[in-house]
């Protein structure tokens, strides 16, 4: 059973924004394809070579693998080195735009998702508007409601030959894309309400040093623009597409979850206007999308999308090239839970498009 009372957002959007639906009502993909029971797993919860290679053989063929039955319930210990069969390396979340922290039970690499339940949030890759990005990721389920909740998933091999097919697509090829973001200073806000604020630039890059700030990000690809109040405005520009060598193709590695449409149903800043909104993506030629070209974006994801439904133990294993993760707004009730923790693979550093490779 999936909530889908996403449809009709409680907050906002306003008129004339874009709703994403996740997908079509039929998966992409049926989970017998990704799908790995654990169930006969070793008792002593030790990972047996039987287990480990059927893991690492689905995640090498499809890019996606769920993991059901595990037997680890909240143990975010275990279910980090269950998930370590793929991601290899986790790496530490520097630099990222989102205000995610490790979680309570303090796992080493073990992070919050960092996004509040009453806001959907639309397909995205991870950390793609920086340069060095992951190559992968862990989410682990340590509480679940049932029918509440649901990530999705998209198949971005099948969106990239879709938006390849349009003008939209070819503008994309040639222009490439520009991630703006607007990060605040937490100085500027102590005794003040933080009700309107996304991230400070001390969460995103673990300072409190400017200096050390704008080093971080110039590590990163980005511009670095400072305003009054020590707010920080980065900019990178960078193509839409990504070359992924298993496959010797360029693959999309962009979406408007790194638009100011991302805040359309965030608590707070969705009231702020958009031009004053935390992130905005543009053309690489900085000219900005059209409305219409933002619908045909968020259309093309939606029609490739794939519900994970979670219980408890749960781990989805996700390729950060193949495919895009994201999901709806959701209700709970008293007594209700849903938890997701996050662990990031090894990093990469993004080179772009490679011609003759679309």
């Amino acid at each position: 059973v999936i909530d889908t009372s996403f449809t009709t957002p409680r907050r906002g959007p306003q008129p004339n924004r874009i709703v994403p639906r996740f997908w079509t009502g039929t998966p992409a993909l049926e989970s017998s394809v990704y799908q790995v029971d654990c169930r006969n797993a070793p008792a002593n919860g030790k990972i047996d070579d039987t287990l480990r290679n059927q893991i690492r053989s689905t995640f090498d063929r499809v890019g996606l693998v769920h993991l059901v039955n595990t037997g680890l319930g909240a143990d975010q210990t275990k279910l980090k080195e269950l998930a370590e069969v793929v991601l290899d390396q986790p790496m530490e979340y520097t630099g990222g735009a989102n205000s995610r922290t490790q979680t309570a039970d303090e796992v080493p690499y073990v992070y919050e998702t960092g996004a509040p339940k009453e806001a959907y949030l639309q397909y995205h890759h991870e950390m793609a508007y920086v340069s060095k990005s992951t190559t992968k990721l862990a989410f682990c389920c340590t509480q679940a409601t049932e029918g509440k909740g649901a990530m999705f998933v998209a198949d971005n091999v099948k969106a990239t030959d879709m938006l390849l097919a349009t003008s939209f697509g070819q503008r994309l090829r040639e222009k490439g894309i520009c991630y703006v973001r607007k990060l605040t200073d937490r100085k500027e806000f102590e005794g003040r309400s933080e009700l309107e604020v996304y991230n400070h630039w001390q969460q995103s890059f673990s300072t409190e040093d400017p200096a050390v700030a704008e080093m971080l990000a110039n590590q990163r690809g980005l511009q670095v623009e400072w305003g009054p109040g020590r707010f920080m405005t980065t900019r990178y520009y960078v193509s839409a597409f990504e070359y992924f060598a298993p496959l010797d193709r360029n693959l999309m590695f962009a979406s408007l979850a790194d638009d100011a449409m991302w805040f359309d149903t965030w608590p707070g800043i969705c009231n702020v206007p958009d031009e004053e909104r935390p992130l905005e993506l543009t053309y690489g030629d900085d000219t900005p999308f059209t409305h219409e070209e933002k619908q045909q974006f968020t259309d093309v994801y939606d029609e490739v999308g794939i519900p994970i439904v979670w219980s408890q133990g749960d781990i989805a294993l996700v390729c950060n090239w193949r495919f895009l993760h994201g999901r709806p707004q959701y209700d709970l009730k008293d007594g209700e839970q849903r938890h997701l923790a996050v662990v990031l693979g090894n990093t990469f550093d993004r080179i772009g498009a490679i011609e003759g490779k679309y």
